[in-house]
């Protein structure tokens, strides 16, 4: 198995163990390797979930431009929901896990068909 792959199996054990969903595996991959080569990078792979800004980045990049949705408050509330699911204490908040989490609130996994 290469890296990406121990790296998609371990998001799907935080997706099992610290947020109590059974992860969809092909969606998984998907969401990881649209992450890009920021999967490999120590900070660029996690959210920091208490900082402000790091959490706009993830409203505007991912779902404004990648899932194409609407700005608007309900966008930051589910994103503050999936920080408190994957727990608020967590230090390492996988992106991928996030998006992951993100992309099926949102139902919108047709963008990774």
């Amino acid at each position: 198995m290469g890296k990406r792959d121990d790296l998609i199996a371990q998001y799907a054990d935080d997706l099992k163990n610290k947020c109590g969903m059974t992860p969809d595996m092909d969606l998984l991959t998907k969401v990881t390797i649209g992450c890009g080569p920021a999967i490999y990078n120590a900070d660029a792979s996690t959210v920091a979930g208490s900082q402000p800004s790091e959490l706009e980045t993830v409203k505007e990049n991912f779902l404004k431009k990648k899932l194409g949705l609407a700005d608007g408050p309900e966008l930051m509330d589910a994103i503050n929901k999936v920080i408190e699911i994957y727990g608020k204490s967590e230090r390492n908040k996988y992106r991928a896990v996030v998006y992951y989490m993100l992309t099926k609130h949102f139902g919108k996994e047709a963008v990774y068909g």
